[in-house]
């Protein structure tokens, strides 16, 4: 008679534990990270002593809620995002344009490319501030020199994209005799769609970022104008309240939007 076989772990052999554990990090993961960042905030506050430099959690909360039942944060965020929209949608259609012309054409490529790498390299402040100085202290000037910081990663971006089209979808199209709008948007939208998404994913939060030094220096209302008043009277609660609030809904903004359509633009893939 045999010896009898080795005892089998059925949990472990089956790899059940290893998918409890990927289950348990896709779903968990990140509200356990916003939960240690909120308690090494409670705790650097707590160690630091000094609210008015370092305010606690509950403190921000409490300031925001103040600032919300009143009504005084919502017309500041309104404003802001105003400026945001705005801006974002001029900056990807003349971004998009921009960028598929040099990246279609070699020799708008070579008269575009020394405007772009000027363009990448100026100091967002200092176009801000030369926009002010030209134009004035008025709308038309902070959302223009919002476009300008912004234009050129968008350029950046889909330029890459247009380089990287498929030349014989094209000739493809045109073998059929396809009509151009219908080769657009069967051929080229499709291949272009993922650099679209990844533009307007990056621009978004560096957009808004950007209003936020437009606001601050030029402008009499939204979010960045009122980090510039707690600023001037050293209320830490009320930057970081309007500060992580405007985060927030970015975020929102993003997981609501920017990725639903940046997965939609990947999955002909």
């Amino acid at each position: 008679m045999g010896a009898p076989p080795p005892p089998t772990c059925p949990t472990a052999c089956s790899g059940k534990a290893p998918d409890l554990t990927k289950q348990f990090g896709a779903r968990f993961a990140r509200p356990l990270s916003l939960v240690a960042l909120v308690a090494l905030w409670w705790l650097a506050a707590s160690l630091a002593g000094d609210p008015g430099r370092l305010p606690g959690p509950a403190a921000v909360v409490a300031f925001t809620w103040h600032a919300l039942a009143s009504g005084e944060m919502l017309p500041a965020l309104l404003a802001t995002l105003a400026r945001v929209a705005c801006a974002f949608v001029l900056s990807m259609l003349a971004g998009a344009a921009i960028g598929m012309l040099a990246g279609r054409c070699a020799v708008a490529d070579r008269l575009i490319d020394p405007w772009l790498v000027i363009a990448l390299n100026l100091p967002v402040l200092m176009v801000v501030v030369l926009v002010y100085i030209w134009i004035g202290l008025t709308e038309a000037a902070a959302i223009l020199s919002v476009c300008i910081a912004k234009i050129p990663t968008v350029v950046v971006t889909v330029r890459e994209g247009a380089r990287a089209l498929d030349p014989t979808l094209d000739e493809l199209g045109q073998v059929f005799r396809i009509p151009s709008i219908r080769r657009w948007r069967a051929i080229v939208l499709p291949q272009m769609a993922p650099y679209l998404a990844a533009a307007a994913r990056a621009g978004l939060s560096v957009t808004w970022k950007i209003v936020l030094i437009v606001e601050l220096i030029g402008r009499p209302n939204g979010v960045g104008f009122e980090l510039n008043l707690f600023f001037q009277t050293f209320d830490v609660a009320g930057i970081i309240a309007y500060g992580l609030v405007f985060s927030l809904v970015m975020l929102a903004a993003e997981w609501a939007l920017l990725q639903p359509l940046e997965r939609r633009a990947h999955a002909w893939r």
